[in-house]
């Protein structure tokens, strides 16, 4: 039916110029009236509907989304989405010029403190029009989740730290003894085979290797259970003006070998006066780690990381682009959940431990992804001039 009207219409249209005073007059009327309804239909929406451009200027808004981003009705006309809710762009396009073309769906939540603090969850679809010359726009569906998210967290939290805290004491216990002894027992064996009496060659060369290879498995659980502790007994930020550049820049070096290794390349834009930040140097040290590890598994030789940074008034951002195997749409909503993880060997942490700190700094983290091109992760932090009026 839809598409028979649609053919009439444009049958129509088509005849202007033939119609005379009464049939234009009919067809004005007709279009007011079928414009009018669905102006209503999306007015009645209690979700924000809008129509941006590619350059995120805003074309169409309903009554919702104006008043979930404090836009006036007069305000429509010129206005920027990029600039009303910042770090939104959608950011595969700049990091990839290969994938300019094929944008992915980005599903987020966002909070924002204007005209009232809140919590959005964004749903943004590229399209095209019918005809090949037509300009790509996307469609934005804003959803009021403030209550939602307050209350499912807090559940959610209560639960999963009583839950976690009873397992912790257990997994501490069980592990952390039996390990402490291994480590014990190793280091005397491995005193033993200095002294004069023990194997010589290739005896104890192997034996010296496997020793070896204890002690890293040893280290590796140890460390498991390190990152197991600090996600469920988190320590506040200590807060001190830091240079998020060179906070990136150690961590690289520090993981130079390994990127070799793999084959992947590294490309990190950085200003010199890029702004300081108030955050935990150490803490801050964790979250890229993680961030350019999950990077590092997900891709083949040949990958590249790319790292981009930018600020605007309030914010700070990081962006760690990677030319990885991607996420699947239904994995996105669950990467901040403990242990849900896909790779083999993983623990279902690190992004837990991600998020956990960029919002004890106040700042966000956001994730885009599309299958076959890589993923985006997007670090906000605010200024340090912004965080001192926060804390006030």
């Amino acid at each position: 039916m839809a598409g028979k009207k649609h053919t009439s219409l444009d049958r129509v249209l088509g005849r202007l110029d033939t119609l005379d005073s009464v049939n234009l007059t009919n067809l004005v009327q007709r279009l007011a009236r079928e414009h009018g309804l669905f102006e209503d239909i999306f007015n009645t929406l209690q979700e924000g509907i809008l129509v941006i451009s590619e350059n995120g200027e805003i074309e169409y808004a309903n009554l919702s989304a104006h008043r979930l981003i404090g836009l006036k009705t007069d305000d429509l006309t010129g206005s920027v989405l990029w600039r009303l809710v910042p770090g939104l762009r959608p950011s595969l396009e700049t990091l990839f010029d290969d994938a300019a073309q094929d944008l992915p769906v980005v599903a987020r939540e966002i909070e924002l403190s204007y005209p009232e603090s809140r919590v959005v969850r964004l749903y943004m679809v590229p399209f095209k029009g019918e005809s090949s010359d037509s300009a790509r726009r996307f469609a934005v569906i804003l959803s009021d989740i403030t209550r939602e998210k307050q209350s499912t967290e807090d559940r959610i939290e209560s639960e999963r730290t009583s839950s976690i805290l009873l397992l912790a004491a257990g997994v501490a216990h069980e592990l952390g003894n039996p390990l402490n002894s291994l480590t014990i027992h190793l280091q005397l064996i491995e005193r033993k085979l200095k002294t004069p009496k023990a194997p010589k060659g290739k005896a104890a060369t192997s034996l010296a290797d496997s020793i070896r290879v204890c002690q890293a498995e040893v280290s590796r659980l140890d460390g498991i259970i390190t990152n197991f502790l600090d996600a469920i007994r988190p320590r506040p930020p200590d807060l001190a003006e830091t240079n998020l550049a060179e906070v990136l820049d150690e961590v690289l070096r520090f993981q130079q070998r390994e990127l070799e290794d793999r084959g992947i390349t590294v490309e990190a834009e950085t200003s010199s006066d890029f702004p300081a930040v108030m955050a935990d140097r150490n803490q801050i040290k964790q979250v890229f780690f993680n961030l350019t590890k999950n990077a590092m598994e997900a891709m083949s030789p040949g990958g590249k990381l790319r790292i981009r940074a930018r600020s605007d008034d309030d914010n700070v951002y990081l962006l760690f682009g990677d030319t990885g195997t991607g996420i699947k749409q239904e994995d996105l909503g669950k990467l901040f959940q403990p242990y849900h993880t896909t790779k083999t060997g993983g623990h279902g942490l690190g992004l837990m431990i991600v998020q956990r700190i960029l919002r004890e700094h106040g700042g966000q983290v956001g994730i885009e992804s599309k299958e076959g091109v890589g993923t985006l992760v997007t670090l906000q932090f605010p200024q340090k001039n912004r965080r001192v009026k926060m804390l006030k």
